[in-house]
């Protein structure tokens, strides 16, 4: 790890023996930061960042003493559910508030690799989604390994949580074109996962996408519940990106929902235009029309 830039240009006592522990922290170093820190203690008995470097060098000494031994595999959720809370809510902010985000990110990166390694044996349980490796693989932005730690889950493409990690990993791995089937796949399993995969991934075509369908939807069009409003969001997309048909049509078929079968609807009418057969037009778009009148509309508009 890169030293990060300490305040040197302060030369205050304080500054200069606290950039002392940090120095030794981000070498890995714990007992040399630990006696960097007492004799910050005795000098200055009342600093505030006493309390949260101790917290860094103790979870750092413990962390080292791990490693040297065997990999302690967890076997329970509720074992990996106490670990991540407390590197997320006690160790995270600590380190960020000592050695800034981006240093902090690097720091803890170790921390959540040793719980991803312990975590590897816990099989995926709904009521426990994010005590599993592919959601901490996600956090580290390990596109490739998430990927495969989701393709261990068993019907993993019919299941909310799994279907949104492989879609997110694959949207950063191989871009949007590559991942347009997953998305419209949880589009029609589950609207709200995909809404937070987007928020998430921060894709900006997608994102821009996003925000034009939620522009143009008609509410009254769609389901009376507005969060599956998304649903109908694969088939809007053909409407505007007839070339991602090919892409898109590779979507595997779901649960047969009215928003999944207007895609269907859509992939072979482009396909019907392409050969030019006029009569079949006419009664796919009579479906269509049948099947949601705002989107045929939207669809009329740009023939």
């Amino acid at each position: 790890m890169q030293p990060m830039q300490l305040d040197i240009f302060n030369d205050s006592r304080d500054v200069m023996l606290r950039n002392d522990v940090l120095q030794a922290l981000l070498e890995q170093q714990p007992a040399l930061a630990q006696t960097a820190w007492c004799t910050l203690q005795n000098e200055y008995p009342d600093d505030a960042h006493l309390p949260p470097l101790q917290l860094l060098i103790s979870a750092l000494a413990a962390f080292k003493d791990r490693a040297a031994q065997p990999v302690a595999l967890l076997t329970q959720h509720t074992a990996l559910q106490l670990l991540q809370h407390n590197l997320q809510a006690q160790l995270t902010p600590a380190a960020e508030q000592q050695l800034g985000q981006a240093a902090a990110q690097l720091w803890l990166r170790p921390f959540w690799q040793e719980l991803i390694a312990r975590a590897a044996a816990l099989p995926f349980a709904p009521q426990w989604e994010a005590q599993h490796v592919a959601p901490m693989l996600l956090h580290l932005q390990d596109w490739a390994a998430a990927m495969d730690a989701v393709t261990r889950i068993a019907s993993w493409r019919r299941i909310p949580a799994p279907l949104g990690w492989m879609a997110q990993a694959k949207l950063h791995a191989v871009g949007l074109a590559g991942s347009w089937p997953l998305l419209a796949e949880l589009a029609w399993l589950s609207p709200k996962r995909l809404e937070a995969v987007i928020q998430t991934a921060q894709d900006a075509p997608l994102q821009r996408l996003k925000d034009q369908f939620d522009a143009s939807f008609e509410p009254d069009a769609g389901l009376v519940d507005a969060s599956q409003d998304l649903a109908w969001f694969p088939a809007w997309v053909l409407t505007q990106r007839p070339q991602d048909v090919v892409h898109l049509s590779a979507a595997q078929p779901g649960q047969h929902s009215d928003p999944e079968q207007a895609f269907r609807l859509l992939v072979n009418l482009l396909g019907l235009e392409r050969q030019g057969r006029h009569h079949d037009i006419v009664a796919y778009r009579k479906q269509l029309r049948d099947l949601n009148g705002w989107l045929y509309g939207v669809y009329m508009r740009t023939r």
